[in-house]
């Protein structure tokens, strides 16, 4: 979800100015999803790069996690919404794990579309963390060497529980995925708009997933193989 600093630069605000208008964009991100039928929207709100922003982004940002949190909680509710994170969420002030927790808790029976919030996360951070906890099992003797394959190390990730995405969305016209979701991302579509975030709605939403169908997903196949 980028270009929020932009934005707000664009009309002489300090950047905590475009967090907090890109609220709508989520809610309508969100919103769109839900109506659509899908299963899994994972939203980048905060890498563990951010961590380096001016100290005073970085504390407006988690005021403004808190307060969402809290605002929309009825909301997520009485839409079936089930809320739940990845990342490094040790690292987040109390009061925003304290409210993290409240809101899985009070949603984690809801059935209709998971938000995933990526949270001081970073694709890195995942994979090393991964290997660390798997070493520890191989030297343990609880995992052996060559019971090691794709599904077995993906179970060390935080995202055991949740697919690999189908389609990545990058916004304000950047062309990376800044180490989001690395090993997840193997073969996910990706779809680039010139569109900052915080002008984002539903109708771009409506426009990537029209992009996405219109795709052939061949996994390293052919399209004789896919379409047999």
């Amino acid at each position: 979800m980028d270009g929020n600093g932009r934005w707000a630069k664009n009309k002489g605000a300090a950047r905590i100015f475009g967090h907090k208008n890109a609220i709508t964009a989520v809610k309508e991100v969100t919103e769109g999803c839900a109506e659509l039928g899908v299963k899994y929207l994972t939203l980048y709100a905060f890498s563990t790069e951010n961590w380096g922003r001016p100290i005073e982004e970085v504390n407006g940002l988690m005021q403004l996690l808190v307060s969402t949190i809290k605002k929309e909680l009825k909301t997520l509710q009485k839409n079936n919404v089930r809320l739940t994170t990845i990342g490094d969420i040790a690292t987040l002030p109390a009061k925003c794990r304290k409210e993290l927790r409240e809101a899985m808790d009070q949603t984690r029976n809801n059935k209709g579309l998971t938000l995933v919030l990526a949270l001081s996360y970073s694709g890195r951070w995942e994979i090393i963390e991964a290997v660390k906890r798997l070493a520890t099992d191989v030297q343990s003797g609880s995992l052996k060497i060559d019971d090691i394959d794709n599904d077995a190390f993906a179970s060390y990730l935080n995202t055991t529980d949740i697919p690999d995405p189908e389609l990545l969305i990058r916004t304000s016209g950047e062309m990376r995925i800044s180490n989001f979701l690395l090993w997840q991302m193997a073969y996910t579509e990706i779809y680039f708009t010139t569109k900052l975030w915080p002008d984002f709605r539903k109708e771009d939403l409506h426009q990537a997933i029209i992009s996405y169908q219109k795709r052939e997903r061949r996994f390293g196949r052919i399209s004789e193989q896919v379409n047999s």
